[in-house]
């Protein structure tokens, strides 16, 4: 051990287990390791308040893209009594409010420190312990660390040449001022159309004096169809929580309905087209279950794409604008799939313009605004909805460094390698929740993120009824289980959007692979089960 290490270790605060990030992962684990266990737990938070990615993502018109009855916790009868939604899909601040609520009434807020950045994460063999070290100089040491920064949680800024000289102001939705942005009267342009740049662009439209759009890929989107909940339904929820619950860990994408069990080959033109109409009409991410191959069979893909490609020239009046605004190089859903409330109605209002970027690129930014190849466009605000570094850069973020002096950053090089998602090899006692090549991004992230807690808890567990003290896969593990991810998205439709963040593409000089597991949240459930049951098969447990 260095001079250094050793030092910093004399100064540490010293816990059975660290924690990073207090969004729904971290909350729950600090849950489950403290009164479930009975551990001595520390849980540091970068921001200043309970909720993760809900923290930091403020910006108009964000809301989850889950409904609000099943995105939400299951484990616990008493807080679901406790909690009643006020929309089918909840927005940012009555999430952090539920979050909050949650934090409350389990009382786990003297157990996490806000406002603490960690910078770097190393682990000592000789003392089997992780030293955490924050941005304020403080350090803490823990037997286990658990990250649970999130899948979408470190911000992607472009780096376009000029932005500093911008004389106006710019912000990126994935790190949105608490107090908001008042766009009144302002000529605003808003960069990306993925699920944020949808959810965004309405919202900013009603406000903004002229708002540019500038889209580099056109999207799919289908209509969210977001209400007030009534206490009809309400009561249905209650009345049918256990069936819901085990509805959804069952389901593919953690989600409480059924998939149809018709192809979209199997049926007449008409049955077809009347399918998709009350999908389009009912709205939502159930769009995807109107027939069972739709991310399986590129020709039923296509009766679905085709399907939305109508509904935009429908929606959008100027033909031209419309024709931008329809997808046609990658197939629905083979990227995240956005709902939206009037994103392509927005385009018929006049203080709304579609620049596309593919057609004429950004040059750079200037005083005034963002120059393209053909014009120059006036702006006194801009909004980056450009993403982010998605699954791997939170983690790399946290600069972790394993046995031997592994690096993280050179172990994933080439793309991330873990076994299920949960650890990686020379990395002891290191549990990610929802990381790589685990289903994460692809499901309702609270089904999956229950999962992995409950997991990691039987694993820790199952370390002190054996006396064991340490737990890692071994390399041989990690290599089956990255094929295995490989071979799970292979039978999809997916890995064909090339451009998707699914792959690591919006981040220039990422390593371009297949991060989520394609293989369905109850078939990863059931291996994960089986690794447990069968004496944690893959991991080296001592």
């Amino acid at each position: 051990m260095s001079n250094t290490l050793a030092a910093n270790a004399e100064s540490a605060r010293r816990y059975d287990a660290i924690i990073v990030g207090a969004g729904f992962s971290g909350l729950y684990q600090l849950h489950m390791l403290r009164d479930r266990l009975g551990l001595d737990v520390r849980l540091l938070e970068a921001g200043e308040g309970v909720g993760g990615t809900w923290h930091w993502n403020r910006y108009p018109g964000a809301r989850c893209d889950s409904e609000s009855y099943y995105y939400c916790y299951t484990f616990s009868d008493e807080l679901q009594d406790q909690w009643q939604w006020s929309e089918r899909y909840p927005d940012h601040n009555e999430i952090r409010r539920y979050l909050n609520h949650v934090a409350d009434r389990l009382e786990l807020r003297s157990h996490i420190q806000l406002g603490t950045k960690v910078t770097r994460a190393t682990y000592d063999e000789h003392k089997n312990s992780w030293l955490i070290s924050t941005a304020d100089g403080e350090r803490f040491e823990a037997r286990f660390l658990v990250t649970a920064v999130g899948c979408l949680s470190t911000a992607n800024m472009p780096s376009i040449p000029g932005l500093e000289t911008f004389a106006g102001e710019h912000y990126h939705t994935g790190r949105w001022p608490a107090e908001g942005v008042d766009f009144s009267g302002k000529r605003v342009g808003l960069i990306g159309t993925g699920s944020t740049g949808i959810q965004a662009t309405p919202v900013i439209a009603q406000q903004a004096g002229k708002l540019t759009v500038f889209q580099r890929t056109a999207n799919y989107s289908v209509p969210a169809r977001n209400r007030p909940i009534g206490q009809g339904f309400r009561d249905w929820v209650s009345a049918n929580r256990e069936a819901i619950r085990a509805k959804a860990r069952s389901s593919t994408n953690g989600h409480p309905f059924d998939v149809s069990d018709q192809s979209a080959l199997e049926v007449s033109d008409r049955e077809r087209e009347q399918a998709y109409e009350a999908a389009w009409e009912r709205g939502g991410l159930r769009f995807r279950a109107t027939f069972n191959d739709l991310l399986t069979n590129e020709a039923a893909n296509e009766t679905a794409s085709q399907f939305i490609r109508d509904k935009i020239r429908t929606i959008v009046k100027d033909p031209a604008t419309a024709e931008k605004l329809t997808p046609r190089d990658h197939l629905y859903a083979t990227k995240r799939p956005p709902i939206d409330t009037d994103y392509f109605e927005t385009f018929n209002r006049d203080n709304v313009e579609l620049v596309d970027v593919k057609a004429t690129p950004i040059v750079e930014i200037v005083p005034e605004g963002i120059r393209t190849s053909d014009a120059l466009i006036p702006l006194d605000v801009i909004v980056f909805a450009t993403g982010f570094d998605a699954l791997t850069g939170p983690l790399l973020a946290l600069n972790i460094e394993g046995r031997g002096g592994l690096k993280l950053k050179d172990a994933w090089a080439h793309g991330p390698r873990t076994y299920l998602g949960i650890q990686s090899p020379g990395f002891p006692n290191l549990f990610t929740i929802t990381g790589p090549g685990s289903p994460s991004v692809l499901t309702n992230m609270p089904i999956a993120i229950e999962q992995h807690v409950e997991w990691i808890t039987r694993c820790i567990t199952e370390m002190r009824n054996k006396g064991a003290t340490r737990i890692e896969p071994t390399p041989d593990a990690a290599e089956k289980w990255v094929q295995h991810v490989n071979e799970a998205a292979q039978a999809t439709l997916l890995p064909m959007a090339s451009s998707s963040w699914y792959l690591g593409a919006n981040i220039p000089g990422k390593p371009r692979t297949f991060m989520p597991y394609a293989g369905g949240m109850a078939r990863y459930a059931k291996i994960c089960d089986e690794v447990a049951s069968n004496g944690y098969e893959g991991f080296v447990m001592n």
